[in-house]
This record gives C-alpha cells, sequence and structure tokens, in this order.
C-alpha cells in the first residue's frame, strides 16, 4: 500500500510554465538580451534556477560572461520574488485528487528544484493543507536527480522508500524516483512528454489527474 506520494512542482501540479517564461524574458530585456518563445522554456527548466538561466542566455546566441549570469539571474528572483503566483494555475483535477489522497490517510509531498522560498509561497498559495511538507532547493542539499533530498523527505514522512511513488513530468524527476528506490509515475500533461518520461525510466505513465488517483489508490 502506499503511504506516501511526493510531487514536482513546476510542470506536475502547477502549471508555471507562462509564469517563468515572463519573469524569464522580462530579465533578458533588463540586460539588453532578447526573449525567448514561451515554448522554448518547456525545455530550459527542471535543473534550478542557476541552470536556467545559463539556458536562457546559452539560447539567446549571443555573448555572455559569468558576471551576466549572476546579474540576470539577480533580476530573475526579485521579479519572481515579487509576485510569485503570477499566471500560475493548478492542473485540472489535481486539487480534487490531492483532498481524496489525503482523506485516504496518505501523506503528500513536494520536492522541487525551485528555489525554496518560491515553492513554499507557490504551495501555501495554491494548495493550502494539502501537503505535509513542501522543499524546494536548499543550500547544502544537491539537486534532483540525486536522491539526497528525496530520502530526507522520507524520514520526515516516516516511511520507507518503497512505501512512496515520487511523481514528476520530466527525465530528472524519473530518475530522482529510479536513483531514490521509488516508484516513479511520470505525468504527460507537464513540461515535457510520454518519450522523454519513458527514455528516463517512467515505470507508469498517467494523462490525467483521475488516472494518477487510480494509481495511487
Amino acid at each position: 500500500m502506499v503511504k506516501a506520494v511526493i510531487f514536482d512542482m513546476d510542470g506536475t501540479v502547477a502549471d508555471t510554465l507562462r509564469s517563468i517564461a515572463g519573469f524569464g524574458n522580462a530579465a533578458l530585456a533588463a540586460h539588453g538580451f532578447p526573449t525567448l518563445e514561451t515554448e522554448l522554456y518547456r525545455q530550459l527548466v527542471g535543473n534550478g534556477a542557476d541552470v536556467l538561466i545559463r539556458r536562457m542566455l546559452r539560447s539567446t546566441g549571443l555573448p555572455h560572461t559569468e558576471e551576466t549570469v549572476q546579474a540576470v539571474r539577480k533580476t530573475y528572483d526579485a521579479l519572481y520574488e515579487a509576485d510569485p503566483t503570477k499566471l500560475v494555475t493548478p492542473y485540472p483535477g489535481i486539487i480534487e485528487m490531492l483532498k481524496t489522497v489525503r482523506a485516504a490517510g496518505i501523506k503528500t509531498a513536494i520536492l522541487s528544484n525551485k528555489p525554496d522560498n518560491m515553492t513554499c509561497f507557490i504551495a501555501d498559495a495554491l494548495f493550502p493543507g494539502l501537503f505535509d511538507i513542501v522543499h524546494g532547493q536548499r543550500s547544502g542539499i544537491p539537486k534532483k536527480p540525486d536522491p539526497t533530498a528525496v530520502r530526507m523527505l522520507c524520514d520526515e514522512l516516516g516511511v520507507t522508500p518503497d512505501e512512496c511513488l515520487y511523481v514528476g513530468d520530466s527525465g530528472v524527476d524519473m530518475q530522482t524516483g529510479h536513483n531514490s528506490g521509488i516508484v516513479s509515475v511520470g505525468v504527460t500533461w507537464g513540461f515535457r512528454g510520454a518519450d522523454e518520461l519513458r527514455e528516463n525510466g517512467a515505470d507508469h505513465l498517467v494523462d490525467t489527474a483521475e488516472a494518477l488517483l487510480g494509481l495511487i489508490m
């Protein structure tokens, strides 16, 4: 029986694509770089904000320095922190699914590579009371797909990896589940797609929140 479900945030429970693209493009423009198509951000996100900024700058095709990376990151963070839930919505059926899971006594958590303060803010705003524990990227703890944060989270939840499911929308998430010894569930409505999820070892694929609920229960 599943005792806990660990969810990724971006592209899994929350549709943050337009939000991330908006803040990313505003940061690029503020430093004289051309903006990028929103859809391109689907491939740029997933490994934390620092990697996102570097990928954004590379995608502009213009030369840049490490100093530029840090300057754009600072602007991006300031914009994001000023309005973290701008253009962010839960995916269809997610809130109802979470309520049903929790009513069944199953614990829920978020583990994201998004900075911890933003992860917690969005979770509190969009999903109040629906997660037992929420963690984003924290100093000194390796990012996903390293299993360290997942194992720490299992300890906090009081469960073992074989009592959990890990749910995400990207190859990084599927690798995280595999590296942590947790059954991984890929959601096809997120930033990537079924092919990437399969290629990175998804144990299950689901197309809707209702299908995810059936798998959990």
